[in-house]
């Protein structure tokens, strides 16, 4: 784990764009609602090289991210988060130009049905996220441009982002917050349409 991240903190080109925030438009998580929002880091292990942070610390910030994010979901049916964070790197000052790294964390979700008392993932879901970069951090690396407080709220806004998208894609495959009985709709076929036909001729 701490090799893997290590590696990643070096080699892996983030592209610039803006960070997420919990106000961004919600995803299609069915008849989601929020219910245990539990954040664990036991044994969160820190690559040598990063700035340091308690694991009381991780376990606080995505707590709330978390919390921000989901709760904003209406639904009418209870499902629990179990998240464990593993390992981290927040990038310090570097070489700017030279040796810029970039921070990552490394956490596993488990996501619990509360109606069916089971989880929805029978293994824990591993992310492993990086920090969004601005065109001045990619260049000089965030530990230049961003306190540590920052670059870890960041990554937990990143972390939360990647949860969503991973939830809502097992919503739209296999209706994980939909009500018992519910299946997905089937696809909607679109007319292959030849080169021959009148609307294509016509474009």
């Amino acid at each position: 784990m701490i090799r893997t991240l290590a590696l990643l903190a070096l080699t892996v080109l983030v592209a610039a764009c803006t960070p997420p925030t919990p106000d961004d438009e919600l995803r299609d998580l069915g008849r989601f609602k929020l219910g245990h929002n539990i954040v664990v880091a036991p044994k969160v292990q820190m690559v040598p090289g990063s700035r340091k942070v308690e694991p009381d610390e991780w376990v606080d910030v995505l707590t709330n991210e978390m919390a921000a994010r989901f709760s904003r979901y209406e639904g009418d049916q209870l499902y629990h988060f179990g998240l464990s964070v593993e390992g981290y790197f927040v990038a310090p000052g570097g070489v700017p130009l030279v040796l810029s790294p970039k921070s990552v964390l490394a956490i596993k979700v488990t996501v619990w049905d509360d109606a069916a008392n089971k989880k929805l993932n029978a293994e824990p879901e591993t992310f492993t996220v990086f920090e969004t970069t601005s065109g001045e951090s990619f260049l000089l690396g965030s530990g230049h441009t961003r306190t540590r407080d920052e670059q870890m709220l960041g990554l937990a806004r990143n972390a939360v982002k990647e949860i969503e998208i991973w939830m809502a894609e097992n919503h739209a495959e296999d209706r994980w917050f939909a009500a018992e009985g519910e299946v997905a709709p089937a696809p909607v076929k679109k007319p292959v349409q030849s080169w021959n036909s009148p609307s294509t001729a016509s474009e």
